[in-house]
């Protein structure tokens, strides 16, 4: 019996996305080696889809004036605000043999937290 049921675009083994049919007979999980008969695909439409980060939210960015919201924007929560999007930026703050420190502020509430690495 399988772990997985369900979509037969995952392995019903591991969970792994399977690869699409091919000219093989059977289809094969890359992770875990479980094999589906390629017959089960027939007549089931395949679809992929790829969706990217809205390009507002990188310009709104870029038109700001402020020197503190420039930099990368990760996907790290606000503390505050509990919203998605933070800039960070680093800085050597204790002697050179110790990590860096990774300063943080919030794109939404501008909320600047610190964590040392």
């Amino acid at each position: 019996m399988s772990c997985f049921v369900g979509d037969t675009n995952f392995c019903p083994e591991c969970g792994n996305v399977l690869p699409l049919p091919g000219m093989q007979d059977i289809v094969r999980c890359p992770r875990c080696s479980f094999g589906i008969p390629v017959n089960e695909f027939s007549g089931r439409e395949i679809r992929s889809t790829v969706v990217f980060n809205p390009e507002q939210s990188t310009l709104a960015l870029e038109d700001e004036q402020d020197s503190e919201l420039k930099g990368p924007v990760i996907d790290r929560r606000c503390s505050r605000c509990n919203k998605e999007g933070m800039v960070y930026h680093t800085r050597q703050m204790r002697s050179a043999d110790e990590g860096q420190t990774v300063f943080f502020t919030c794109i939404h509430c501008r909320y600047q937290e610190k964590e040392d690495s």
